[in-house]
Formats: C-alpha cells, sequence, structure tokens
C-alpha cells in the first residue's frame, strides 16, 4: 500500500522519466556511450543534481565496463541499485528522547506546507497511540496560531498558545511544561514561517532553541525542515542557510506529487548530507510517508 501511495505520488516526475527511459532501455539492445549521455541528461532534469547524476552514471558507466554481456537493460537495472546505495546512507527514522517528551522543531518558508505536516505528523502519532502536544510558537504570523487550532481540533491534540506577536519563546516554555504535566510523548513545534535571509526571525529561532534546552538539556530532538518539492533546486539555499543556524536533523519535502523534479529528494541526501525523514504525497491526512530508499527509488524508475 505504502510503495503503491509513493508511485502515485511521484507521478509526474516518472511520467517525465517513462517514455524516454522505454526509448532507451529497450531489452537487449546494444549499450553504447550514447546511451549513458542520454541517462545524464533525462536524470539532470529531474532536479537531481549534476554532481550527483554524474558520480551515479559514472559508476554505472564503470561497473558495466566489467561485465561481459552488456545491454541497456542491465544498465536501467544497476542504475537503480547504485543509486539506492548512494542514499541509502541516514537513519531517517525519528529520534527519540530517552524519557520525557519527544521534542521536535519544524522549521520553514511560509507557504512550504509547515503547519499542515504538523498535523499529518501528529495524526501519524496519534495513530501509533501516542500522547502529542502541539506548541504555537509562529506567533509572527497573522493567523498561523489559528490556523494550527484548527489542526489541533482535527487531531484532538492538545494545543499552547499565546496572542499573536507574543513571544515566541515564552510560548515554547509553557508547552513544554504542558508536555511533561501531561505526560505527552512528543512535544510538536510550530515557528514562524521565515525566509532564511531574514536575520531577526532566525535569531528568534535560535532564542527558542535555547529556552527549550534549558528546560530539557538533549532537546530538541529533531529540528526538521519543510521543502516545497515544486521549487526544486532553488530549495537548496534555505536547507543550508538554516542548518547553518540550527543544524537540521531532516527533511520534510512536501507536495512531491505536484511537480516532475522528484529528483530533489536524492539531491538533498547526497549533497547536502541531510537525510529526508518524510515526503508528502497527496492532500490527505495520511499522505507524510516515511522516507524510504529503496522504496523511492523503485517508485521513481517504475516503467
Amino acid at each position: 500500500m505504502v510503495v503503491h501511495k509513493i508511485a502515485a505520488g511521484l507521478k509526474k516526475t516518472r511520467d517525465n522519466l517513462s517514455s524516454a527511459f522505454k526509448s532507451i532501455f529497450q531489452p537487449n539492445a546494444p549499450l553504447t556511450d550514447d546511451i549513458y549521455e542520454e541517462v545524464e541528461e533525462l536524470l539532470i532534469q529531474t532536479d537531481m543534481g549534476m554532481d550527483t547524476v554524474t558520480t551515479l552514471v559514472s559508476t554505472v558507466e564503470r561497473q558495466l565496463s566489467r561485465k561481459e554481456k552488456q545491454n541497456v537493460s542491465m544498465v536501467f537495472d544497476t542504475l537503480q541499485q547504485e543509486l539506492i546505495s548512494m542514499i541509502d546512507t541516514h537513519d531517517t527514522s525519528l529520534h527519540r528522547a530517552q524519557s520525557g517528551p519527544t521534542v521536535i522543531f519544524i522549521v520553514g518558508v511560509n507557504g512550504t506546507g509547515k503547519t499542515t505536516s504538523i498535523a499529518k505528523l501528529a495524526n501519524r502519532l496519534l495513530a501509533d497511540k501516542k500522547k502529542v502536544v502541539l506548541a504555537a510558537c509562529d506567533t509572527f504570523r497573522g493567523a498561523a496560531i489559528e490556523q494550527l487550532e484548527i489542526w489541533a481540533q482535527r487531531t484532538g491534540t492538545y494545543l499552547v498558545k499565546h496572542q499573536h506577536g507574543s513571544d515566541a519563546a515564552a510560548v515554547a516554555f509553557d508547552a513544554i511544561e504542558a508536555a511533561k504535566a501531561r505526560n505527552a510523548d512528543y512535544l510538536l513545534v510550530d515557528t514562524a514561517g521565515r525566509l532564511h535571509t531574514n536575520k531577526n526571525l532566525m535569531e528568534e529561532l535560535k532564542k527558542i532553541k535555547r529556552t527549550v534546552e534549558k528546560q530539557i538539556p538533549d532537546a530538541p530532538h529533531e529540528i526538521l525542515i519543510t521543502i516545497d518539492a515544486v521549487t526544486g533546486q532553488n530549495a537548496i539555499p534555505q536547507v543550508k542557510t538554516f542548518h547553518e543556524a540550527l543544524n537540521l536533523s531532516g527533511v520534510i519535502l512536501t507536495k512531491l506529487d505536484g511537480t516532475a523534479k522528484g529528483g530533489i529528494v536524492i539531491r538533498i541526501q547526497k549533497e547536502l548530507n541531510i537525510p529526508v525523514k518524510f515526503i508528502g504525497i497527496g492532500e490527505g491526512m495520511d499522505d507524510l510517508l516515511p522516507f524510504d530508499s529503496s522504496e523511492f527509488v523503485h517508485a521513481l524508475f517504475e516503467v
């Protein structure tokens, strides 16, 4: 079921590759140098990244040059296996606190699906019988608190909030206290949807982090950034800036079903060395899925 949903979510990317792959990967066709160039061009179009694609195709070419019998179908199969090996180097599971609530920060730019991802993540945790508390620390954007409150009501999740314009760190402080008092398993912290170039808002985020660290020394246990897959490679500077400021632990890649640039998942993991932990492949509450490199690659290359 999960594999089917991932395949459906990657439809636009896969459709972009499918007809071209079918024309290249004819069974028992001779293997020529042009094949590798065509494959490179196709993969670069998915925003997989020039360096990643070059390394991948070069590795496949070297491997197959040692085979006595070569045909293009071997390129297709070897390409998938090498790609899985290339990106299957991270622990994509959620970190857990040894005791007390696990604190997860969700950061990112407005419009990337941050608040919706919080609701979907809360829904996943609640389905696993976990007790969840939400913290409305986006006190900067108008209606952000109200938006999270709606999701809290829909999911039946306890929400800690203050007034619009209040100190976000104070909200975080109260949320920690509430999570402890309620014996919550998880505290999900929404944050202001700042542009990565906005210094003041970035400093506010650091302040929230310091506040949480004082109350729970090993928190936050996760700092996840939401990235809109539709923006493709333009999301890379966002990730880099947030990572430099906060030491991100993972990525939630949203709206993957709305783009033909699904290769950005691979670029983030390979070039930035940050694990993609969840992918959003639809509007439904169950459409936030844990990232699995093997399932993802097979869904991407399904023809």
